[in-house]
Parts: structure tokens; sequence; C-alpha cells
């Protein structure tokens, strides 16, 4: 952060990377989650990955506008434990989520106007995803599962 000016243009370029690189993650995982969560939650994980592809998207655009190179994406990641049933999935789906409103969290304290409010937005889908994901809530999204995990991208890991 600037101090008193608010937020500097390198620190709000670095959060929207980190943001870019947690949706590749998040859209290379709902893959996963995809391909083994059963037939009656298929459709939310369709909508997860359709969501996620899309902010990576815009991130990708935002990047650009702000002069700088967007981060790519793995060519694969390593799951942070093995997926082959729809609980499994599940959990993933969680993890997914808690990671991407950890890096949206930052990004949220990185940025002003516009930005942040798309970056509050992208923090809210994210948790109320996880919940659903889940079946339950936590108090901070987005800031204990950071903590807890003390990384700044999504699962899946490289």
């Amino acid at each position: 952060m600037a101090g008193a000016g608010g937020p500097s243009k390198a620190d709000e370029l670095k959060a929207l990377q980190a943001a870019l690189g947690a949706e590749h993650a998040a859209v290379y995982g709902y893959g996963v989650v995809g391909g083994n969560i059963g037939e009656a939650r298929r459709e939310e994980a369709r909508e997860g990955y359709d969501a996620h592809r899309a902010r990576r998207d815009e991130l990708t655009r935002v990047v650009r506008d702000l002069g700088g190179k967007p981060v790519a994406a793995d060519v694969a990641y390593t799951l942070p434990f093995p997926v082959g049933d729809p609980d499994s999935a599940a959990r993933l789906a969680v993890e997914l989520e808690e990671g991407v409103a950890g890096v949206y969290s930052d990004l949220v304290r990185a940025s002003e106007g516009d930005r942040r409010l798309a970056a509050a937005r992208a923090l809210r889908e994210a948790a109320v995803r996880a919940v659903r994901w889940r079946g339950g809530s936590v108090a901070f999204p987005g800031l204990t599962e950071r903590a807890a995990t003390r990384t700044p991208s999504a699962a899946p890991h490289t």
C-alpha cells in the first residue's frame, strides 16, 4: 500500500496478478471437480467453472489495461489431495473457493473505486460458492482460510 494516497499501481497490479493466478488454478480445479462430482451437483460445478473462467478473462483484460503482462496458466496443477469421488470433488471445490476468496481479499485492500468493488463482489461470490459446497459458512470469508493456509494462491498448487 502506498500510504495516505491509497494503494500504489504496483501493489494493485501485483494483487491483480495473484487473483489471475488463482482464477487459472480454479478453472483447472473445476475441471477436476466436474469430472468427479456426480450428476446431482454437476450443474453447480459447471456454474463455478463458468464464473471462474469469466473472472479470469476479465482479470486478463484489466492487467493488460494497466500495462502488465498477464500471468499465464500452468500446464497442470498438483491437487492438494486425491480426488476421485463426489465427496473429495466437493472438498476440492471448497478449497478452490477459499483460496480465491483469499486473493480477492488482498485485491480489495490493494485497489480503489470500481476495481475494489469488483474484487469485493468476486470475494462475496467465492464465499457463497464455498458455503454451498461446504454446507456451512465461516465468519470472515477469505481471511480465516488464508491465515490457516498461509499461501497467496488458490488450491490446487503447483
